[in-house]
């Protein structure tokens, strides 16, 4: 993780390493309060305490970050380690002590959870937007720093855009990205909830829903629904909605044909222009 961490940070805040000729601090684990703009909610009990016993039998082997808050400090980066270290009944932790501004704090902690490879979708999705935010960063601008592709990052933020409930069976890993998707490409924005617990209930994979939201989209009667389709042009939009990360259509006639491609912002149009391009 120190590895991955350190890029992230040099790529955001060129010059700056947290780990780097810095002097390593004994500090009592009592007088560390937890970092107030940690964006991560949720920590895995069981791997906390899987932490916890390699600390006891191994130590900490990177330092955590803090900084000077009054007579105490303020974990800054490390805060899966620092919950073990107090799981391991430790009385001190290693630690770097550095001079951080509350928007640097807030920065570092979402680039520490970037790092790491069991963030959901949604969690990597508010950390991208946050990042955009506090740093008036574009999504091509946050794409380049970070290394990722623009899709990846406008796919992600799109999420962002489903109702808060979805956003949660996202979450809770009862839907996938590729489900959040292919709801956005409903038309009616209201029927986005219960479609997306129609999929939950009746376990739909994605091309399900992608077949599901079509027909809601446009508006087939019930008698139609099972008419054959044309597969080629089934697979053809599959593809299309993978390469552009929204709802794409293609409609076909004897003698011609048009391909529909949903936007949702001028960003949005940007983004899929580019690809076009």
């Amino acid at each position: 993780m120190a590895k991955g961490l350190g890029k992230g940070i040099n790529a955001l805040f060129p010059g700056e390493n947290l780990t780097k000729n810095e002097t390593v601090s004994e500090i009592n684990i009592a007088d560390i309060k937890a970092n107030p703009y940690q964006p991560r909610k949720i920590f895995d009990d069981a791997a906390l305490g899987e932490l916890a016993e390699s600390i006891k039998e191994h130590g900490i082997l990177q330092p955590v970050v803090v900084r000077k808050a009054g007579k105490r400090f303020e974990l800054v980066v490390g805060e899966r380690r620092f919950r073990a270290a107090k799981l391991a009944k430790l009385d001190e932790i290693p630690a770097i002590i550095k001079e951080l501004t509350d928007q640097q704090m807030m920065e570092l902690a979402i680039l520490e959870n970037l790092q790491r490879e069991d963030l959901t979708p949604i969690e990597e999705a508010e950390a991208y937007q946050k990042l955009m935010e506090a740093l008036n960063l574009t999504q091509e601008q946050l794409a380049f720093r970070l290394g990722k592709s623009r899709p990846h990052i406008a796919n992600h933020v799109r999420l962002l855009a489903l109702p808060k409930e979805v956003r949660q069976l996202i979450s809770d890993k009862k839907l996938s990205m590729g489900h959040g998707r292919t709801l956005l490409g409903l038309r009616s924005k209201k029927t986005i909830p219960e479609t997306a617990q129609k999929v939950v209930k009746e376990n739909l994979n994605v091309r399900q829903l992608e077949n599901l939201v079509q027909r809601l989209n446009e508006d087939v009667p019930r008698e139609t629904i099972e008419k054959k389709k044309d597969i080629f042009i089934e697979e053809k939009q599959s593809e299309l909605r993978d390469r552009f990360g929204t709802n794409v259509q293609i409609k076909k006639n004897k003698n011609k044909g048009k391909i529909e491609i949903e936007f949702f912002s001028e960003e949005d149009l940007e983004r899929i222009l580019e690809l076009l391009n």
